[in-house]
């Protein structure tokens, strides 16, 4: 299972995959003109999954992941996850940043399992009210 680079052609595929992983999800206009932004880049495992970062200086930032609900907890999320750290890292990256809310038990385990940590709390974050977890990790060291 290796990602493929995303390229701006995907930027239709991007919203129905992030359409089915989330219940407010983005456009394909908006991955269309994040994809063309010079400090984005994206992978994707195809009908699988996606993430989108955003890499500036020596930090990076994972700016969306979707997993399709039919694989997950199959290794798509960490996968993705783990080729974004090494991208990062490979762009000058030494820290990798995300927002993942409080609540989605799912996401906090992957995240953890892939060497985050917490490191911040943004409260009432989120539409629905939610508190955002601010986590972060390593690169490069």
């Amino acid at each position: 299972m290796t990602p493929r680079k995303a390229i701006p052609d995907d930027a239709r595929l991007l919203a129905v995959l992030h359409a089915s992983a989330f219940p407010r999800p983005w456009d394909e206009a908006a991955f269309e003109a994040l994809l063309i932004t010079f400090n984005v880049f994206g992978l994707v495992l195809d009908g699988q999954g996606f993430i989108l970062c955003r890499a500036v200086a020596d930090e990076a930032e994972i700016l969306t992941l979707a997993v399709t609900p039919m694989v997950r907890r199959n290794g798509v999320g960490r996968t993705l996850v783990e080729a974004a750290a090494a991208t990062a890292a490979a762009r000058g990256a030494d820290s990798l940043f995300l927002e993942v809310a409080s609540d989605n038990a799912a996401a906090l385990a992957l995240y953890a399992a892939t060497a985050f940590e917490p490191s911040g709390l943004r409260r009432g974050y989120y539409a629905d009210g939610a508190d955002a977890v601010v986590m972060r990790r390593t690169l490069n060291s």
